[in-house]
């Protein structure tokens, strides 16, 4: 790609988002997109810089000796202002992606008066730098390759795969990149299309208020959920990225642009039990109702979906270097047609908690089919929570099968069904009893053999055990000699040696909520402290962290442990108020169930 800048290679904790949601973009601490797929989350980059900046395409703004000083978001907003400072003098960078009515798709930048001449590069590299680049002055701005539109404060020129403008020195400047051709925009429809955008995301904000500790991280947690919420249709990516690695210059990178049962099951029952107005959580059920597979000798849902409900593609090696010279970096997921009996589990318990919160039993029909196949099918082996290669008889799919068929049951009005599902949820209970601790008296990751997976600390918060039955208080020793360092705790794979990867901050964080179920403020303060060590400034996190270094590891942002942080924090609430105000054990998970 003649011509085109070398892309900063930032740390996974300088990264920052913007997005409509229907997609986003990814910027470093100095104002660079690096990562962009235009119209849909899971769409073909055009910028790729993040995974090969050499070619993956960047936008650019070149002042080489500026400092990074401050980000930040407006508000509860998804608009992102950048501070940098050149000798002395600042600049500032606001990034937002068009929302709301009347508003072009495509993102939006303005800069503060340019402390000296800055030049803005924008070095398109279309379908992960696979097609060739075509940009075509028109009378009003760029064209990139017939489908995005390029319009700027000052005067566009091309040269060698690049379209560059100069805001000089004294003068404030703005760009647009849509996806369709308009007329040029003036200063005052930019203004214009910024403040529908924040009210957008402040109407947005409104669905969910929390008040107590912890506010601003849960305030930076739903704002990563929202980000990653597609509009359409209210389906929940795993993650905005692919291919960022979980070992560094390993080979352990996957493309979590879809939308996972688990996750999202997870997601919705944290958002309920935050105090959410119920639009989101219907709109789950939505989502999972439109995702039936029709074929009948398949799962009644896959494990994961594509934002079209269509089963993710699979995996496709794409043609870039790699985040750090980390590859394969891959398209689509070879997990789509797992069986993962966890995920239908998780399902039933979002259910339980909006059909308790919100009084409504919409969708049951969809609901009453997954609990009846997870009655069907519990006993069977499945690829866990982890999403292993072989089958196995993983504790966890066992344990959350239990929890929600007794959970849910409690919804029926066919009382034979009711009984049906809890019988089999004893039956559940009995199998797991009989094989699934080990020579300890933990509980083992696969029945019948010896390790333990920090998963298994869900157990109590779903209300399958007791926080101290003598299972729990094994397993969380076992945890703590063989999967703990500096508070931080790593999941146990069969595939792979689980310590060459980062620590697993959703297992940390639900470690931490195990204490609060406990009543030991001070263990479960630490533990939570730890994780957070590892969101950064916006207060997103990956999904792992090596404490050696320091440094974030996964995709970003990722639902999965925002969605721990935010259930963890409202049990937090519920158990550490003025002691007058406490009378009883804490509010968790399973007792919401219950209610």
């Amino acid at each position: 790609m003649k011509g085109a800048p070398v892309a900063k290679v930032p740390e996974i904790r300088d990264l920052g988002l913007i997005g409509d949601q229907k997609t986003v973009a990814v910027l470093d601490r100095w104002g660079s997109i690096l990562w962009y797929c235009p119209r849909r989350f899971d769409r073909a980059s055009l910028f790729a810089a993040l995974l090969d900046p050499n070619k993956g395409g960047v936008w650019d703004i070149q002042l080489p000796h500026a400092v990074a000083t401050e980000r930040r978001y407006v508000g509860d907003s998804a608009i992102l202002e950048t501070s940098l400072s050149l000798q002395g003098h600042p600049f500032t960078i606001t990034d937002w992606m068009p929302a709301g009515d009347s508003s072009p798709s495509g993102i939006c930048r303005r800069f503060s008066i340019a402390p000296c001449d800055t030049d803005i590069v924008i070095s398109p590299a279309p379908n992960y730098a696979q097609d060739a680049l075509e940009l075509e002055v028109t009378g009003q701005g760029v064209c990139v390759n017939g489908q995005h539109w390029l319009y700027a404060s000052h005067p566009i020129w091309v040269k060698d795969q690049t379209a560059s403008f100069k805001v000089p020195k004294g003068e404030c400047g703005w760009a647009v990149l849509v996806d369709e051709a308009i007329e040029r925009p003036s200063a005052s429809l930019l203004e214009s299309w910024y403040d529908s955008t924040l009210s957008y995301w402040n109407k947005i904000a409104t669905r969910i208020h929390y008040k107590g500790p912890y506010v601003r991280q849960i305030a930076d947690s739903l704002r990563a959920l929202r980000l990653l919420t597609y509009a359409p249709n209210g389906g929940v990516i795993a993650a905005a990225t692919t291919s960022l690695p979980e070992v560094l210059g390993g080979s352990r990178n996957y493309d979590y642009r879809y939308v996972w049962l688990r996750d999202t099951g997870m997601i919705v029952s944290a958002m309920v039990r935050a105090g959410s107005a119920g639009i989101d959580e219907k709109r789950f059920l939505e989502f999972i109702c439109a995702s039936q597979q029709p074929d009948p000798n398949q799962p009644l849902l896959p494990p994961f979906m594509s934002l079209d409900f269509q089963s993710a593609p699979s995996t496709q090696e794409l043609p870039l270097a790699g985040y750090r010279s980390s590859s394969p970096v891959l398209m689509g997921n070879t997990a789509g047609q797992q069986l993962q009996l966890d995920g239908f589990g998780n399902v039933l318990l979002a259910a339980k908690l909006i059909y308790g919160r919100h009084d409504t039993r919409d969708h049951w029909e969809t609901v009453e089919k997954i609990a009846d196949f997870l009655a069907e099918h519990w006993h069977e082996p499945d690829h866990g929570i982890w999403e292993e290669n072989e089958k196995a008889q993983y504790t966890l799919g066992k344990v959350i099968s239990s929890c929600g068929l007794r959970y849910i049951s409690e919804c029926t009005e066919d009382q034979a069904q009711a009984e049906r599902w809890r019988n089999t949820a004893h039956e559940i209970q009995r199998y797991v009893a009989s094989h699934c601790l080990n020579s300890e008296g933990a509980y083992a990751a696969i029945a019948g053999q010896e390790a333990v997976d920090v998963s298994a600390v869900l157990f109590p918060i779903w209300g399958f055990a007791a926080a101290d039955a003598s299972e729990i208080t094994a397993t969380l020793r076992v945890l703590e000699r063989d999967y703990c360092q500096s508070d931080l705790y790593w999941r146990h794979l069969e595939n792979f040696d689980s310590r060459k990867e980062g620590a697993f901050l959703a297992g940390t964080i639900w470690v931490a909520q195990y204490w609060i179920m406990r009543n030991d403020q001070v263990r479960a303060s630490r533990i939570l402290d730890a994780a957070l060590t590892y969101s950064n400034d916006l207060g997103f996190f990956a999904e792992e962290a090596d404490p050696q270094t320091g440094e974030m590891l996964g995709n970003i942002p990722q639902a999965f442990t925002h969605a721990a942080l935010i259930g963890a924090v409202v049990d937090y609430k519920s158990a550490f108020q003025s002691t007058h105000e406490r009378t009883h054990i804490p509010a968790n998970c399973s007792e919401n169930l219950k209610a």
